[in-house]
């Protein structure tokens, strides 16, 4: 017989509405919480002192009455301590104010005794309220820390977690609750767009392949008409850049997304297999490579951070000068981070204009597609997948025209 299902122990919602502006006046707040921890604490510190300090106060007084300092000796007055000074002969008055003396002297002590056992005693409560403090802001701010990791491991893209946070009903579980709603919806929104993502994988891919298939078999036909075959060639071309367009959009909508899985990815290796897929189109523009590369190992995704390095190679190939044209390719470990740069000569660009160069669609001085170089979405690519690996990418003008890429991961 099958076991019946265990029920998941969720935590109750609050009884009070969050929203309503009329709230209940007795509702066990932080600050009526807090407002009577620390007055109670405050009024059982008061009254333990108060009793220390009785306690002193009677120990001093029968320390001090205990044994007078001067005694009565056949009549006469002798002084029993040192610091009490008695004439031998003197009249009444000039005794009594012998014996005031010393009865102040000692009162004197025993004040200056009160005092030093009543600092030690101060002191004592002292760490004692500190540390039974310390552990009750502890015990009071552990939701905070739960709610402070959880949103540590959503920041990892576990959208899954939630706080379910127990407890009365404050602002620490109104604010545990309001994030866990928070987090259900934005797992649901992350969940739609990945659906999204590959639902439009697959609509946009399947008729562009179909369409490029058909081209080709057309073009394969050697009675077809020189026009045919121009206009299949230009067709050709249109359907190549619109599978482009379709792969630089589903990339740049997956690539926003942190990564997860992290492998050991050397640059220098990411670097030498983008510069290898984009030689023969150097070789044709005339343009050389340059540069050493050095280890620089990161944790990331090493198809990702080959198309980093291959949109920039690309962009530094085809934004180049006629004639004697170079990109330099180097990689490095600087202060503790990796570092990805490609730098080349070409057309100068203005510093005002980089910042646009990373937008979709945008180029030099052009704001739309409609460039045999691209489809404007190389520099975004890189910027997105630097970012989901907790890395940055910048941009300056060379002196003499050019830029200098530089992208710099944590190792």
């Amino acid at each position: 017989m099958p076991s019946s299902p265990t029920l998941l122990h969720t935590p109750q919602k609050p009884t009070w509405d969050p929203r309503d502006p009329v709230r209940p006046l007795l509702r066990p707040t932080i600050r009526i919480r807090l407002t009577l921890l620390y007055g109670g604490m405050f009024l059982i510190a008061g009254i333990i002192l108060l009793a220390i300090i009785y306690l002193f106060t009677a120990q001093a007084v029968r320390d001090t009455t205990a044994e007078l300092p001067f005694k009565v000796v056949s009549g006469t007055v002798t002084a029993t301590t040192d610091w009490c000074e008695l004439p031998d002969k003197s009249t009444g008055e000039q005794l009594n104010n012998a014996v005031s003396m010393c009865l102040r002297h000692q009162s004197d002590l025993a004040l200056d005794d009160l005092l030093r056992r009543s600092l030690f005693a101060l002191l004592g409560l002292s760490i004692i309220a500190f540390a039974f403090g310390y552990a009750m802001a502890g015990r009071v701010l552990s939701p905070l820390g739960r709610i402070t990791r959880t949103a540590r491991q959503v920041a990892g893209t576990d959208l899954s977690r939630r706080i379910e946070l127990d407890g009365p009903d404050d602002e620490l579980k109104e604010l545990a609750d309001t994030f866990d709603e928070m987090l259900e919806r934005l797992e649901r929104a992350f969940t739609a767009q990945q659906r999204f993502v590959a639902n439009a994988s697959h609509e946009l891919r399947t008729p562009l392949a179909i369409n490029r298939t058909l081209l080709e078999v057309q073009l394969s036909d050697p009675a077809a008409p020189v026009e045919l075959q121009q206009l299949g060639k230009t067709l050709l071309a249109t359907n190549e850049r619109s599978e482009q367009l379709v792969e630089g959009l589903l990339l740049l909508a997956r690539s926003d997304n942190e990564i997860v899985e992290r492998k050991p990815v050397d640059l220098a290796e990411v670097a030498s297999r983008a510069m290898d897929q984009a030689r023969a189109e150097a070789d044709a523009k005339g343009v050389e490579f340059r540069g050493e590369r050095g280890l620089a190992v990161v944790q990331g995704n090493g198809v990702l951070l080959e198309r980093i390095a291959l949109n920039l190679v690309q962009n530094a190939v085809r934004y180049n000068v006629p004639e004697d044209g170079w990109v330099e390719v180097t990689t490095s470990t600087q202060n503790g981070q990796a570092v990805l740069e490609v730098s080349n000569t070409g057309p100068v660009v203005p510093a005002y204009e980089i910042d646009n160069l990373f937008e979709p669609f945008r180029r030099l001085r052009q704001e739309r597609t409609g460039s045999d170089k691209g489809v404007g979405l190389g520099l975004s690519i890189a910027r997105s997948v630097a970012r989901a690996h907790g890395g940055r990418i910048i941009a300056e003008p060379r002196e003499g025209g050019g830029l200098v890429m530089r992208v710099t991961l944590p190792i």
